[in-house]
């Protein structure tokens, strides 16, 4: 059971990935209805991979690997667990312009969004892109036992 954990958590992450680096590229040319419509679906699929992954993972902190007492005395993975807080917390704003752009959409217009407001979108994007890979640097540690306390 915790190898099919750990392969759940490592697709839900990559999922994460690939989620964030698909809006990178939708957000690089002009929005189109088609492309702001994909946007809301791909978002949305970021949303729920990073719904599992949290929730595989704590299963597996909890339930399937070395233990809680573990994972909190290991600095690596309260760096990753802070980090996956920072990128959630993060995410927000980009959900919330993409989820405002749906009574436009239904009426069957591209939303009109301002130069500066896709610059800051995929800024966020960028940085959300940049703490999972010190996350994925943090899993590494840890899995070595580096930074453990205790």
């Amino acid at each position: 059971m915790s190898a099919f954990f750990a392969f759940l958590h490592h697709v839900a992450a990559f999922a994460v990935f690939a989620t964030l680096a698909v809006e990178l590229v939708l957000l690089t040319e002009e929005l189109s209805v088609p492309r702001a419509r994909k946007l809301l679906r791909v978002d949305f699929a970021f949303g729920m991979a990073a719904m599992v992954l949290l929730v595989v993972g704590l299963l597996r902190v909890f339930y399937f690997e070395k233990g809680a007492g573990y994972y909190f005395h290991s600095i690596p993975f309260i760096v990753k667990l802070s980090l996956f807080a920072a990128v959630g917390l993060a995410s927000i704003y980009p959900t919330m312009k993409f989820v405002s752009w749906r009574g436009v959409l239904k009426e069957g217009r591209a939303p009109i969004v301002a130069p500066a407001t896709l610059r800051t979108l995929r800024r966020v994007i960028h940085a959300e892109l940049a703490g999972i890979v010190v996350i994925i640097l943090c899993a590494a540690l840890m899995a070595r036992g580096i930074g453990y306390v205790g």
